[in-house]
């Protein structure tokens, strides 16, 4: 019997990411995907900028990723404007960022901004970093939700008044795919945070309260001295602390 006969063939059903990995293998596009993480939609200009390539080579790059089915475009009259395909991609990036080396020798200092993304940041649409790690932890506390199979989080009786005592009606939430609350595992604290629609829903809710203001240049959200003072209130946290 030939040897090409004894080797296996490629199962059908086995997962296809080669294609994938090698399209978030390259430095450039993997910044433009990052600088996307927020959930805005931005020109091929601006990404350009970001990843600090041409306007040609940005092109190539973003033809690239709408093809890999990574990022989704839009037009407005003459100009396109390129996001995530969806909050699956930004869950599989902020995955894939906490796959790093065990130990590292040297570790340079933070810059301000990266300070900022550490501390409080959004997480393609929902609230992470260290406040949001502390946030869902507090929750967890209070005993307003609870984790659950499957990286879920459930919410409890006690949470759906604390939420709606708040404005958000939980049980008028309609659940995604992956559920209604999800356990999403923050790439800089390695700890989870609140994802999901009722993270969403959530972040949205601090935002029309003025507790958070998200940045209109990054990933970054600000607590306003209105919302650490709720929070202290609400949950308990000292946000100076953090």
């Amino acid at each position: 019997m030939s040897s090409s006969a004894t080797m296996s063939s490629p199962s059908s059903s086995s997962p296809n990411f080669a294609g994938t990995a090698f399209l978030l293998a390259d430095q450039a596009r993997a910044i433009m995907l990052t600088t996307l993480l927020d959930g805005r939609a931005l020109p091929a200009g601006e990404l350009a900028y970001a990843s600090g390539v041409t306007a040609q080579t940005a092109s190539s790059h973003l033809a690239k990723l709408l093809a890999g089915g990574l990022v989704a475009v839009e037009s407005e009259g003459r100009h396109r404007y390129y996001r995530l395909a969806g909050a699956h991609v930004a869950q599989a990036m902020e995955q894939l960022a906490v796959i790093q080396p065990a130990a590292v020798i040297r570790r340079k200092a933070l810059s301000p901004q990266e300070r900022e993304l550490q501390f409080c940041r959004c997480c393609y649409d929902h609230l992470a970093g260290r406040l949001g790690v502390a946030v869902t932890q507090a929750l967890q506390t209070h005993r307003y939700i609870c984790p659950a199979p499957g990286k879920q989080f459930e919410v409890t009786a006690a949470g759906m008044d604390w939420f709606g005592r708040l404005g958000l009606d939980v049980g008028a939430i309609k659940a995604g795919r992956r559920g209604l609350a999800r356990q999403c595992l923050d790439w800089t604290e390695r700890q989870h945070h609140l994802a999901g629609p009722l993270g969403v829903q959530f972040m949205s809710l601090l935002c029309a309260k003025d507790w958070l203001r998200r940045s209109k240049s990054s990933r970054a959200v600000m607590v306003t001295p209105k919302g650490c003072a709720a929070l202290k209130e609400q949950l308990g946290l000292e946000t100076t602390a953090l």
